[in-house]
């Protein structure tokens, strides 16, 4: 993933930084599974399962970001070596988040399976939403470890449609609510379950971003969305 450079030992610590970052990439993609089957299944234990593991993840993060301020201060790395420790203290910021997501998922099922509400809501769009969730967040995690700035590129422009499943479901949200108050309290937890799988999208695509980011040099905040998915597909 990196560059070789005169110490091996730098190299070994850039790689030992990236495989924890991809070690705690897994373990949220694992946390929005779990979460996800929760929903589809309606199952209590399979949300607490998230919710007691959420502190692993915040663990994670912290650990991780000690280890990129103790690289930059023994290290002092520049130019790419430096964008790539960033690139790492952000992308471990937008997992984390990802996961508390993903505990908001748990958390507003449990919510919806205690109160045994009745209701007519048809959820496909919140279910395909989560498998589309959780493949951009394994496929950017992917091109962090490869820096394929195509693939990263790729994720970028798919996260459109995560935004658009999203919109779906709240039209169609707000037509049952109006149909029948009863499913107001209701869909306000899908509202919530429903935005949640939204924000990890949003989360798995500024980790593609940051590839673009360490391989091109380019701050990719202030590039517009056409421009960013064509320099990435530069030779």
């Amino acid at each position: 993933m990196v560059d070789k450079h005169l110490s091996s030992q730098f190299d070994a610590d850039l790689n030992a930084l990236s495989s924890r970052l991809l070690e705690m990439g897994g373990l949220v993609e694992s946390q929005i599974s779990t979460a996800m089957r929760a929903f589809t299944q309606m199952d209590v234990e399979t949300c607490n399962v998230v919710i007691q593991n959420e502190k692993l993840v915040n663990d994670l993060e912290i650990q991780i970001d000690l280890a990129c301020t103790e690289l930059i201060a023994r290290r002092q790395p520049t130019a790419r070596d430096l964008r790539l420790v960033m690139a790492v203290s952000k992308a471990i910021t937008n997992l984390e988040r990802a996961g508390d997501e993903a505990e908001r998922v748990a958390k507003r099922t449990k919510r919806l399976i205690e109160s045994s509400a009745p209701h007519n809501i048809n959820v496909a769009e919140i279910r395909l939403s989560g498998q589309m969730a959780i493949s951009l967040l394994r496929r950017s995690l992917d091109a962090f470890a490869r820096l394929d700035t195509v693939a990263a590129a790729e994720v970028v422009e798919e996260d459109r449609q995560i935004d658009e499943e999203f919109r779906g479901f709240v039209r169609k949200l707000i037509t049952y609510m109006m149909e029948d108050p009863h499913t107001i309290s209701t869909g306000l937890d899908m509202l919530s379950i429903a935005k949640a799988i939204e924000r990890i999208g949003d989360h798995a695509k500024n980790i593609a971003e940051f590839v673009i980011y360490v391989a091109k040099g380019s701050d990719v905040r202030h590039i517009p969305h056409e421009d960013l998915v064509r320099e990435a597909n530069k030779e």
